[in-house]
């Protein structure tokens, strides 16, 4: 049992590496990385149910609710009751939430770039890490994610 030799260390460190290379650039834009992942989602998947956002970050639903209150306070989404099942709550994005897309997207490129990563290389680590979150998932309660097509990231060397 070494701490050098265990998976899940790895992928715990690489984590935090990512996340606090993210941690300025967000902070530059309003968010933190949890608001962030919530927007991606709503970039992408426009506008949702709490539960499908929970899903999709793989966490219970209870959890987004502080993240979603912030981000509307902030003005950047809003929530409204379905009018046929008042349960049911939908999550959007403001016009302002739409346009911080873009500063999102280049803190995006930033953190990619910052891995120095050949894009071959970057695409393939992230699916190996899709396969191996399905295949958990597979194996427990975890929700497959899917594997989109990623763009080729283009970083000026200094």
């Amino acid at each position: 049992m070494r701490l050098d030799d265990q998976l899940c260390f790895a992928l715990y460190a690489a984590t935090n590496a990512v996340t606090r290379a993210y941690r300025p650039l967000l902070r530059d834009i309003g968010l933190t990385y949890p608001q962030y992942l919530v927007m991606l989602v709503l970039w992408q998947d426009g506008v949702s149910p709490i539960r499908h956002i929970a899903d999709r970050l793989s966490l219970p639903p209870n959890a987004l609710s502080p993240l979603v209150d912030r981000l509307e306070a902030q003005g950047l989404v809003r929530r409204e009751r379905d009018k046929g099942d008042r349960r049911r709550i939908f999550v959007s994005l403001t016009q302002t939430g739409a346009e911080l897309e873009a500063a999102a997207y280049r803190a995006q490129q930033q953190v990619a770039c910052q891995t120095q990563l050949p894009h071959e290389t970057y695409v393939e680590l992230r699916e190996e890490l899709v396969s191996l979150v399905n295949q958990m998932s597979d194996a427990g309660d975890l929700d497959a994610i899917e594997t989109p097509r990623l763009a080729t990231v283009s970083c000026a060397t200094a």
